[in-house]
């Protein structure tokens, strides 16, 4: 009888540890989901805000810089940079990222500008093949040139990426933005349109990977052509 009542016992026991055990997992497993739930609410937060900031962009009324860089990725921004030479906005112009099949001609002839304003004050840069490579090929421009303040033209939904790499890559210039504004982000719904918001979101995600390796002092590479590390990149 007191065998039996020995094995009751024990098993018993083993049932309540049992219980506690599961009672455990599943307490594990409702913090790491509510921590994920948090997370995805932060991210999803975050990322609304990168968008309202990024629609809420507009063009300064009367830019002035030194000098102006554009950054490829279509020739509306070209156009406008190229706009802003003309009135006056700044002296120069760098055309950053430009691929090594397209030529000079071929960029003043989609402008509609004339060869000398091209000869005199238009530089193509066609090392940078991202925008990092953007930063560092700018860089060098302006070191070459000594300026102190740079108006800068890219597409809105680019641009607080495009400040943050330029901004690391050149201490103490003054960038003014000047962001060619795309009016889908700011007068439509562009959330019912999955090509804009795939758009935003993966700018987003860059962006945000840019300021993580900025904060951890990770090494963003060079993004430009003449690296070799970079050999066979053509972008």
């Amino acid at each position: 009888m007191s065998e039996q009542n020995g094995d009751t016992g024990e098993d018993g026991t083993g049932a309540l540890l049992r219980r506690r055990h599961v009672s455990r997992g599943r307490q594990l497993v409702r913090i790491v989901f509510y921590m994920l739930l948090v997370m995805a609410g932060g991210l999803l937060a975050s990322f609304l805000y990168f968008a309202d900031q990024v629609a809420s962009l507009t063009p300064p009324a009367d830019p002035k810089a030194d000098a102006i860089v554009v950054l490829t990725g279509g020739f509306q921004r070209i156009d406008q940079a190229v706009d802003l030479l003309k009135d006056g906005a700044g002296a120069r112009l760098l055309i950053s990222g430009v691929h090594p099949t397209t030529t000079g001609s071929q960029i003043r002839r989609n402008t509609q500008s004339s060869a000398a304003l091209f000869r005199c004050c238009v530089d193509i840069g066609y090392d940078a093949i991202d925008t990092v490579g953007n930063a560092n090929e700018t860089a060098a421009w302006i070191r070459a040139h000594r300026y102190r303040s740079v108006l800068v033209v890219t597409n809105n939904y680019h641009m607080p990426r495009s400040i943050l790499e330029l901004q690391r890559a050149n201490p103490g210039i003054a960038l003014t933005p000047y962001p060619v504004v795309n009016s889908d982000l700011k007068t439509s719904n562009w959330m019912t349109n999955p090509m804009v918001v795939k758009t935003i979101l993966s700018e987003y995600g860059k962006y945000t990977v840019a300021r993580l390796r900025d904060l951890m002092g990770a090494a963003a590479g060079s993004g430009l052509r003449t690296d070799p590390r970079n050999a066979g990149i053509d972008r």
